[in-house]
This record gives structure tokens, sequence and C-alpha cells, in this order.
């Protein structure tokens, strides 16, 4: 039997959520050491590369899912590297844009995207998130899975990333 992914029951629970998972995400972060924020985890991966990341995919989720921009523009990504929208080419090429940027540019970065982020959401209704977001999807997902996914859901995997990375040693 599979788990039932958890769905909000209306823009409250939805931005509660969000909220929830964003706070322990900076909190995470802003206690950071300059030296912990850059220091690579097994993956190769530092904190302030996942935050970097989580940034881009804010944005592909404003660009591509919300506003139905299209992929490459979205993400700022040549047609090529996104066209079978394979994660294993897009975050290798999204890691290289960022890698070299400072910690502050991510972080302040993160935080203006999320705010962008949460604006948009807040002037949304609640049924505009429930209606399908491919026209041709026989199983009329909604929108909000995309939200979850590139909110509650990737805050959390990244902030369990960072932790673990944090403990190695």
């Amino acid at each position: 039997m599979t788990e039932e992914q958890w769905m909000p029951g209306n823009k409250k629970e939805l931005i509660s959520a969000i909220e929830r998972e964003w706070n322990l995400l900076i909190q995470l972060a802003e206690k950071l050491t300059d030296e912990q924020m850059t220091k690579p985890d097994e993956g190769g991966w530092s904190p302030k590369d996942n935050l970097a990341h989580l940034t881009e995919w804010m944005n592909a989720l404003m660009g591509y899912h919300l506003d139905r921009r299209p992929r490459h523009e979205a993400m700022n990504l040549p047609e090529e590297v996104i066209k079978d929208w394979d994660f294993d080419i897009i975050n290798p090429a999204l890691f290289e844009r960022n890698q070299n940027r400072s910690r502050k540019e991510v972080m302040d970065e993160l935080k203006g995207t999320y705010k962008k982020l949460y604006d948009k959401l807040n002037a949304m209704s609640f049924e505009d998130l429930l209606k399908p977001r491919h026209d041709d999807d026989p199983e009329k997902r909604p929108v909000l899975l995309w939200v979850l996914g590139d909110t509650t859901e990737h805050f959390l995997e990244h902030r369990e990333t960072i932790e673990r990375g944090l403990k190695e040693k």
C-alpha cells in the first residue's frame, strides 16, 4: 500500500505548512558558520549549494508551473538542457551556475525569491491551485502538487540533507 501525499484543505493550511518548513530551513541556514555553509557533503554539495538549488526550483515553480512560461525560459537554461526535464542534467547545470556565488548572494536571493513566491501564492485562489497543471494530463493532477513539491517537500528534503552533511566527519 502506498502512502497518500498530504494535501492541504485550504489556502491557510497550505501557507501554514510552507511557512513552517521555510522557517525551519532558514533557522538552520542562519545558524551555520561560513565554514559550515561552504563545506561539501559526501555528495559534493554544500549547504549553500542546497539553498541556491531551492531558489532555482522556486523560480521554476513560479515561471513554469504558475505562469506557464516555457521551461527553458523559466529556468534560464538552453532548450537542449531542459527539453527532457531530466533532473540528472538540469540539477548539475544549476549547481554549476551557482557554486561560486557568495553566501550573502545566495541567502539574499533565496529570501527574495521566497517572498515573491509567498506573495504570488497568497494572491492566488485555492481553487486555482486545485486546477490541473497540464491540460492533457489524464490524471488531472492539480498545480498544488507542484507547489508542495517545490516548497514544503523540497525545503524539508534539503534541510535534512544539510543536517546529514553537518553530521558527516
